[in-house]
């Protein structure tokens, strides 16, 4: 892999992934950023959290989310793009997911908007019946300005791995919707024009089969604003994605599925975000890698160009061959998303095997970029704790992507459960087998069925080990397995 191909997420997709179909219009879309998205983003992320202007002159509540005027020009470049039309238009997630990862190397927070549309659109898709679809899913799918944006709520004040407890939103029938009564902590893309949203039917049980998934519009049947939007959030970092606390009160909602089946659904939707943060994590690794190999070259200490020191074209490649392990993982989770995400309970094996690739990608990317960001700031030296220069953008963005769609601690025990009731680990190693030494994946699997057979608080205290130890046994197999990714050398 040259670091020329690193400094281009269209090279790096080109390279790892063979022949694009869409490349004429992403390698377009990259020059764009290049003569003025990346400077756009630059601004956004230096303004700060947006504001709220919570009512207009007259008194009337609006709620409306304050950005410069070339954010909303950037935002709506990427649907033009394609980030949802195309998925449908072709019937592939892929094309959805090669979009997201451009995206992120130039602004990891501004791929969370495209991605929660991705994820109302999907579900709304499946399981919306016809006049729903009718009435939500074409503004969706539009090419221009006009496109509506999608948004996930799940999340409220107790928490978002336990949503069987800390989902405390009522729904109530009404004709021929509901009303949803609720406040959601977390709302990213807030003020989007529709919402999927986790609530609880009255009288059903208070744990996670008695959830269900709404479509909640941002407008009521009358015109008049459908959720309240309490406060944005002052995040660390993704400020190209507003982030709020949304008050609901008697929103108009509607059905997605049968409500008995919901957890399933919003687990379908958790999922679609899991791996666009797999995906984007890999495209920011690979934004820190180029930034510091850019700066790297240009540096002179003790008589030489640093990248020339033994020990830092070490790590570099090092860096570089993590990376390959890391994107190896991701698309490999999104390539089996994209085999079964038509797929509707009750699963098939792929899909579980999918599940655990899922857990297993979003588990290391995170942390292979949080740890290959904070190691571009220190190639940077002094200069990277100065926010003139960008350095420390990556890692702060990098905190985001470790928490976003569930800690490594949810991604492990989730993961256990893939492992325990599905089945997941020997599906995993029976898709390896033609990518790994026969007496390596049979000491893998040795070593999983011991862990299993622990008793309980055992098995979860040492989990992390081994579930580090199988991603990174996951990725390593499938990038050497990888003719793309035999092809390229590294060089300096």
């Amino acid at each position: 892999m040259d670091f020329y191909d690193c400094r281009s997420p269209v090279a790096l997709l080109r390279q790892l992934l063979g022949p694009l179909p869409t490349e004429a219009a992403l390698q377009a879309y990259e020059d764009w950023w290049k003569s003025e998205g990346a400077d756009i983003s630059d601004t956004v992320d230096r303004s700060g959290t947006p504001w709220l202007q919570m009512f207009d002159k007259s008194g009337r509540r609006i709620d409306r989310i304050v950005f410069p005027h070339d954010y909303w020009r950037m935002l709506k470049k990427g649907y033009e793009q394609g980030v949802i039309w195309r998925a449908f238009e072709d019937d592939s997630l892929l094309r959805a997911y090669e979009i997201l990862h451009l995206v992120s190397f130039y602004d990891p927070g501004l791929a969370c908007p495209y991605t929660v549309s991705l994820s109302t659109a999907v579900p709304l898709a499946k399981y919306g019946d016809a006049a729903l679809q009718a009435r939500f899913l074409a503004p969706l799918l539009r090419k221009d300005e006009q496109v509506w944006q999608g948004a996930t709520w799940m999340t409220e004040i107790k928490g978002g791995s336990d949503l069987g407890a800390s989902v405390e939103t009522v729904a109530r029938p009404a004709d021929d919707h509901w009303l949803l009564t609720g406040d959601k902590y977390f709302a990213s893309n807030v003020g989007a024009e529709l919402a999927v949203v986790a609530a609880r039917p009255e009288g059903a049980p208070h744990n996670v089969r008695g959830l269900s998934l709404f479509l909640l519009p941002r407008s009521r049947s009358n015109g008049e604003l459908n959720y309240f939007i309490r406060r944005i959030k002052d995040k660390v970092a993704t400020r190209s994605v507003p982030t709020g606390e949304v008050e609901l009160r008697d929103g108009e909602a509607y059905l997605l599925g049968r409500h008995e089946m919901g957890i399933y659904l919003i687990l379908e939707v958790l999922n679609l975000s899991r791996v666009a943060n797999s995906v984007g994590s890999v495209a920011l690794a690979q934004r820190a890698i180029a930034d510091a190999f850019d700066y790297a070259r240009t540096r002179t200490a003790f008589g030489s160009p640093v990248i020339e020191h033994p020990l830092l074209r070490k790590q570099f490649a090092d860096r570089l061959s993590g990376l390959r392990t890391a994107f190896a993982l991701a698309w490999e989770a999104a390539r089996l998303l994209n085999d079964v995400w038509r797929e509707v309970p009750p699963y098939s094996e792929r899909y579980h095997l999918f599940r655990l690739v899922a857990h297993l990608a979003k588990f290391w990317t995170a942390e292979f970029a949080a740890q290959t960001a904070k190691w571009s700031m220190e190639v940077h030296a002094g200069i990277g704790t100065l926010q003139e220069f960008g350095a420390d953008r990556w890692l702060r963005e990098s905190m985001i992507l470790a928490i976003w769609e569930g800690t490594a601690h949810r991604q492990i025990l989730d993961g256990l459960e893939v492992m325990e009731r599905k089945n997941g680990h020997e599906l995993l190693l029976a898709h390896l087998a033609a990518h790994a030494p026969e007496a390596q994946l049979a000491e893998m699997r040795s070593r999983i069925r011991q862990h299993l057979a622990l008793p309980s608080d055992q098995k979860q205290a040492g989990a992390e080990e081994l579930f580090r130890d199988l991603a990174i046994f996951t990725g390593e197999a499938l990038s050497r397995s990888n003719p793309q990714a035999q092809k390229q050398s590294v060089s300096m």
